[in-house]
């Protein structure tokens, strides 16, 4: 048994929690060997909790042969060594919650590593062969593959094995895919999830949450296909209910990686007896286009509220180009899936962009989350050919740059070996010549940095209270709406123009200068506090979100 289970959490923090995300590898080392660990997650503690997060969502931290960034779980209940000890993750859970900051874990539900033991008994030949998804191949000899699926990481989903049987892997070779329909399985997910509650952690996220059950024929892929063979099936739902009756017993919550276009299908998820939130890849897949950011903010509002689900919004995560770096470009286009762009990328523009995009997702009704390095403005590093350790890269054959550029360890001390990363190794990824401007103790110091406005905005986010959203009347290219009953603005401009601030008491927050005229520029954002709580704003409201309230 782990350390003491904490009193459970006030009811409802994670409707409107600032979520952290650490990607361990790359927020600090403590230990000096060139990977970030746990040693240097707990030695940063105090500049997190001044940060002003409530949780820490931490990428797989466990035993791991690192083929995928940890998302090749050999151990479920280790901690990999290049990190620490579990006996330091129980360490590390107890020192966050004395600073008021909750612990939230990955779990991968939908494959294991090609190391972990049921896979290696399975390739002796042992029963554990059942609990993958095993079988013949087709041709006259075996020789193509059971089906035509393809990985997520490019080329065919299944990979041969010594006797000729082929196992699927939805996404490295290294990563085989779980027979869900078997109740071991499950059964095994299940004592995960307790053993984690019972060490303290207050959440869990789940990777791929729609991809676990596939269909037991495993048909050819049709476009179209209803229903789809592996993707969303209704069979999933059976066993996020079990769960949730597993989190409701420890105090715990879920938050689902689910990447669905169908509206209904996604609210499905976010029901009373399933997860408690899922992640909005909408938004954060939008360019910054006004008019397409409010409709992906309505409908985000809209799809989460027949449910009572609380929204989440996040503008980057260890997966996608960093929001510096997306915003950057002039013409806005940009692939989520290939990571591809239309022109190249200009910092300055990216980083107005960036600061102004930071006010928007912290006012808006719901949870955030921070991927770690955006409150420091890192755009995305090119990594050397010889060094990228992503799959994606080789998988697709050079043509994904895959995603180490946003993996690139942090930049702490601008005067020490490796911009403070740590103490003697050379980091695992190679930071770029120019790092130690974004350190840490720079940004202290610089009362206009992006770190300063972070902490500012976090700290001054409760003033918009719990309750929804009002879009009010604006021009063309200007995103303006009210929160906490009127008493609240924010104003976000990204038409060529600058824009008239509504009527307004005091100025807030603001992510950069206004012009000499007292107007809003262009890329710019700034919170207000109204002049008279029942006064109109700008002029009579425009229609109000159905979003549930969230009860932080």
């Amino acid at each position: 048994m782990g350390q003491p289970v904490h009193a459970p959490d006030r009811p409802g923090w994670w409707r409107s929690a600032v979520i952290y995300e650490v990607y361990v590898r790359s927020f600090a080392d403590g230990d000096g060997d060139g990977t970030g660990d746990l040693a240097g997650v707990r030695s940063r503690l105090p500049y997190l909790a001044r940060l002003g997060v409530d949780a820490l969502w931490f990428s797989p931290w466990y035993l791991s042969p690192l083929k995928d960034g940890g998302y090749d779980v050999a151990d479920y209940r280790a901690i990999d060594p290049a990190f620490g000890t579990l006996a330091e993750a129980e360490r590390l859970i107890a020192e966050a919650r004395e600073r008021g900051i909750r612990t939230i874990v990955d779990i991968v539900p939908n494959h294991v590593s090609d190391q972990h033991p049921w896979f290696r008994a399975a390739l002796a030949g042992g029963p554990e062969r059942v609990l993958f998804h095993v079988r013949p191949g087709r041709g006259e000899h075996g020789e193509l593959p059971p089906n035509d699926w393809q990985s997520q990481f490019g080329g065919p989903a299944w990979t041969r094995l010594p006797d000729g049987d082929w196992y699927l892997h939805l996404f490295a070779p290294e990563q085989p895919d779980l027979n869900w329909s078997h109740p071991t399985v499950r059964r095994e997910h299940e004592d995960v999830l307790r053993f984690w509650f019972e060490r303290g952690v207050a959440g869990v996220r789940i990777d791929s949450a729609a991809l676990l059950v596939k269909d037991p024929l495993l048909p050819d892929f049709t476009e179209g296909r209803d229903p789809h063979p592996y993707l969303d099936r209704d069979e999933l739902h059976d066993v996020y209910r079990s769960w949730r009756r597993i989190a409701d017993d420890h105090g715990g919550i879920f938050v689902g990686e689910v990447w669905l276009p169908d509206a209904e299908r996604f609210a499905r998820y976010l029901r009373p007896d399933e997860l408690h939130t899922a992640f909005n890849f909408a938004f954060l897949s939008c360019p910054w286009d006004a008019a397409r950011l409010r409709a992906s903010i309505d409908e985000t509002l809209a799809e989460h509220a027949p449910v009572g689900a609380p929204a989440t919004w996040v503008l980057c995560n260890h997966d996608v180009t960093r929001t510096v770096t997306r915003y950057g470009r002039a013409d806005t286009g940009f692939d989520l899936a290939a990571k591809t762009f239309g022109t190249p990328s200009d910092p300055d523009l990216g980083t107005r962009r960036a600061r102004a995009a930071a006010l928007l997702s912290l006012a808006l009704p719901g949870t955030v989350y921070v991927y770690q390095g955006e409150e420091l403005g890192l755009p995305e590093a090119e990594i050397p050919v010889d060094r990228v350790r992503d799959p994606m890269h080789a998988r697709s054959g050079g043509t994904d740059p895959g995603r180490d550029g946003c993996r690139v360890p942090l930049p702490w001390v601008a005067d020490a070996p490796w911009a403070g990363f740590g103490s003697r190794g050379e980091p695992w990824l190679p930071q770029p010549h120019d790092w130690a401007s974004y350190a840490v103790d720079r940004q202290e110091a610089d009362s206009g940095s992006m770190l300063t406005l972070y902490r500012a905005a976090i700290a001054a986010r409760r003033v918009f209270g719990d309750g929804p959203m009002t879009w009010l009347p604006a021009p063309d290219g200007v995103l303006a709406f009210a929160r906490a009953g009127g008493r609240a603005l924010c104003v976000v401009n990204l038409a060529a123009t600058p824009a008239q601030l509504p009527a307004h008491s005091e100025i807030l927050l603001r992510s950069g200068p206004l012009d000499g005229r007292g107007l809003l520029p262009r890329d710019t954002a700034v919170w207000l506090r109204a002049r008279r709580p029942t006064e109109p704003l700008l002029a009579t409201p425009a229609r109000s979100s159905s979003a549930p309230a969230a009860t932080g």
